[in-house]
């Protein structure tokens, strides 16, 4: 008995800290008028050297066009499960809105969150926005080179 009240007590001093250091984070892909069908939309985190480290959300509910998203589709993003990280297109001239989950040991340590857009029979646009992950950016809108207007994040 003694044992398992051991494991437990180090199981909850191993991933207590881990499960208390993430922080809600709020994505707002604001996209413009562009006159075309939904929007296709990955929002996704790179390193300090530009690699690939976690996908925060996908929207666009066919995977067929989703290597429409080319930066995040090549560096892998696209083999990532996307259950719950996932959901419709976006329309001309909406807002995306979704809260995800961010670690505190990646803000201010480098980051990059990338937005890459696609809209069908229309251009691609890899990596239209890259917001730098940090403190100060929060709130401050990221304007995108194609269809979307601004991004912001919200910690």
């Amino acid at each position: 008995m003694q044992r398992l009240w051991s494991i437990a007590l180090l199981a909850a001093v191993l991933f207590a800290p881990a499960a208390a250091s993430a922080r809600s984070v709020e994505l707002a892909v604001q996209l413009k008028r562009y006159g075309g069908d939904g929007a296709y939309v990955a929002v996704y985190l790179t390193d300090a050297q530009g690699v690939h480290q976690r996908t925060l959300w996908v929207a666009g509910p066919k995977a067929k066009y989703r290597k429409h998203l080319r930066d995040w589709y090549r560096a892998g993003g696209s083999r990532e499960p996307l259950d719950g990280i996932s959901g419709a297109s976006v329309g001309a001239g909406t807002t995306l809105r979704v809260t995800v989950e961010v670690a505190d040991t990646l803000i201010d340590a480098g980051f990059d969150i990338h937005v890459d857009t696609a809209v069908e029979d229309m251009k691609e646009n890899p990596s239209e926005v890259v917001a730098p992950l940090t403190s100060a950016g929060s709130g401050k809108p990221f304007a995108g080179r194609g269809y979307v207007k601004t991004f912001t994040y919200t910690l």
